[in-house]
């Protein structure tokens, strides 16, 4: 028997909660502002005028800062936007990027459909809103900040994120970008190397290019909306903090930030051979390499099977796969790739291709003065990152009634979320913090703990969800109006600690931006938050974030390893049998590089539980 339509829709509410929760979007219906005289600016790119935002702040959206990736542009280096004649108006955001809807994502449609446009290489800018001739010149002129989107790097939107209230509130300049995602972003072929332009071109690292050009457009035009090119600071959660990881090691974006903010990013890279050779090759490729890809659209061109695909593909030159490959729309191209439950694509993604990204490990990057773009640094995570990505597992929550939300063993539940969260922490920030360390003093480390969901239905959302991948954003952009599901996480009982607790965090955020140091936030009243020191074992490493339920704002010394969370995961006693515990250590070897899936192998006790027997359990 199918559920009624109440019990569909409070079903619905229950997982929407986890798409607006998990990021800081308005979920209102967009009211498109009144251009407002009083923010028109003349900028190298042209005039250009926006409207009221939130919080008492003025927000420019849609704007340009490269043309179009489109026909001979797809799979090139971003180009500068053509300037526009007349008075540009900027109130309404640009299309998403091509992506499958996602409710982590902050695109609307039907789960498992397309949206976007690749036409979408555009930025928002919001400010303290100025009255006419207040706007900061010369010296005092405003911190900015770029905040870059996470989702895997194949969905996700800028319009996303509201960032009047951080801006107007602790006086800084906030930009959202939006960059090519999925095999638009990143794809490496032999065809379209063999014409591409220069070395860039060549990676197949165009999203990381398209944040490149986007830094570009903001030394060249900030100042026009009182933000200070010189102090620029690039923060980012999940992919986007991933992101900013490259930016770091990138020589392309050399000079164009002067400080950075990775929250709950990762040093991973995919190597060129993974990324583009077939699966059966001497050097196997993954599973929606590049290579697997085209031979793939050429069997649903007509290829009888793959062994006629691949010749098909040997009789062709570079030039006719890569022409082949541009004629294909966007959504032919996404087609080819099976996304997962939450519409990101498993697919090769930011390449060590040596020109845009070394190779190597980044962490060694780091720990040499000038193997990489070196500025302040601060980084973190979640207590509880992954939580999130458990609970919508059926396996590990089932549903009454199709809606309430009940532990199917709340033992195992919390062990697997410990460890791969742990392992998050160590591979994440921690390690990263280490090596940056030796080469930056300023290296500021963070875990965000605020845990305070309400039970509901009986489910206690502080166990299920607690402190998990992405709930810091909201505190940081001081933005908790997420609609009718967010205010079932965001209730009048956590109130006063949660706008206190964004209060704090915000004033740090900004802090940073415009020292390299979040101190004791921008008023100078908050608790010390000081750098890394590895002077010893025990001296203050990170801050941990919480609220004085959660024991309050404070420096704490115990930092994780890979090492450490496997011996804990040995240890656990909330793993009683084999079984679970090897399940557990499957999770850390199929979800994170530093316990690996050799290592899982090796384990005689796991032996009776190969890879894939564990995972259909």
């Amino acid at each position: 028997m199918a559920p009624c339509r109440p019990l569909a829709a409070l079903s619905a509410l229950m997982l929407f909660i986890l798409g607006t929760a998990a990021c800081s979007h308005p979920r209102e219906p967009y009211k498109v502002p009144s251009p407002d005289p009083a923010t028109q600016r003349s900028t190298p790119s042209g005039d250009i005028i926006g409207g009221d935002g939130r919080y008492g702040s003025s927000a420019w959206l849609g704007i340009p800062y490269a043309k179009p990736p489109v026909g001979e542009l797809r799979w090139r280096a971003p180009q500068p936007a053509e300037p526009w004649s007349g008075v540009r108006q900027a109130l309404i955001f640009g299309a998403p990027c091509p992506q499958y809807v996602s409710l982590f994502g902050g695109v609307e449609g039907k789960p498992g459909t397309q949206v976007g446009s690749e036409d979408c290489l555009t930025l928002n800018i919001w400010t303290p809103r100025f009255e006419s001739g207040q706007l900061p010149t010369g010296a005092k002129r405003l911190p900015v900040m770029v905040w870059i989107h996470g989702g895997g790097n194949s969905i996700g939107t800028a319009s996303f994120y509201e960032g009047g209230n951080l801006a107007a509130s602790e006086g800084v300049v906030v930009v959202t970008v939006q960059y090519r995602l999925g095999p638009l972003g990143w794809l490496r072929n032999a065809a379209l190397r063999a014409g591409a332009a220069n070395d860039e071109e060549r990676s197949g690292n165009f999203g990381t290019l398209d944040l490149v050009r986007s830094l570009g457009w903001v030394r060249d035009n900030i100042s026009a909306f009182g933000g200070d090119p010189g102090n620029v600071t690039i923060f980012g959660e999940s992919a986007g903090g991933t992101n900013v990881y490259s930016l770091l090691v990138a020589p392309q974006a050399k000079g164009l930030f002067h400080r950075a903010i990775s929250e709950s990013g990762g040093t991973y890279r995919t190597s060129p051979e993974e990324a583009e050779n077939l699966a059966d090759a001497a050097q196997p490729g993954q599973p929606q390499s590049s290579g697997e890809i085209v031979l793939l659209l050429l069997q649903r061109d007509g290829a009888a099977d793959r062994s006629a695909a691949k010749a098909k593909l040997a009789a062709m030159s570079d030039a006719e796969v890569a022409a082949y490959l541009r004629g294909k729309a966007a959504s032919e191209l996404l087609a080819a790739y099976t996304p997962g439950s939450g519409g990101m694509i498993r697919m090769p993604l930011v390449f060590a291709d040596g020109t845009v990204l070394p190779d190597g490990r980044l962490e060694e990057r780091f720990a040499s003065e000038d193997g990489w773009n070196r500025v302040p640094v601060m980084v973190g995570t979640n207590r509880d990152e992954f939580r999130l990505f458990l609970y919508p597992d059926p396996t590990r929550i089932r549903r009454v009634l199709w809606i309430i939300p009940r532990f199917v063993n709340e033992r195992t539940y919390l062990a697997t979320a410990d460890a791969r969260s742990r392992m998050w922490k160590a591979t994440g920030a921690d390690g990263p913090a280490a090596a940056l360390r030796r080469s930056q003093p300023k290296v500021f480390v963070y875990r965000f703990d605020w845990d305070e969901e309400p039970t509901v239905l009986g489910a206690d959302l502080s166990k299920m969800l607690g402190a998990c991948h992405g709930f810091e954003i909201p505190f940081v952009f001081g933005h908790f109006n997420l609609g009718r599901a967010g205010r079932i996480i965001y209730d009048e009982k956590n109130l006063a600690g949660r706008e206190a607790l964004a209060k704090s965090m915000m004033s740090y955020w900004a802090a940073f931006a415009k020292n390299g140091d979040p101190g004791r936030g921008l008023d100078g009243t908050l608790p010390a938050w000081t750098a890394w020191d590895d002077s010893t074992a025990t001296a203050p490493k990170y801050v941990l974030l919480a609220t004085p339920k959660g024991g309050g704002i404070r420096m704490t010394n115990e930092i994780e390893t890979p090492e450490k969370v496997v011996a804990a995961v040995d240890a656990d006693p909330r793993l009683v049998t084999p079984a679970e515990r090897c399940e557990v250590l499957r999770v850390l070897a199929t979800g994170s590089r530093a316990f690996t899936k050799e290592q899982y192998a090796l384990r005689e006790e796991c032996l009776p539980y190969p890879l894939d027997s564990l995972a259909s359990r």
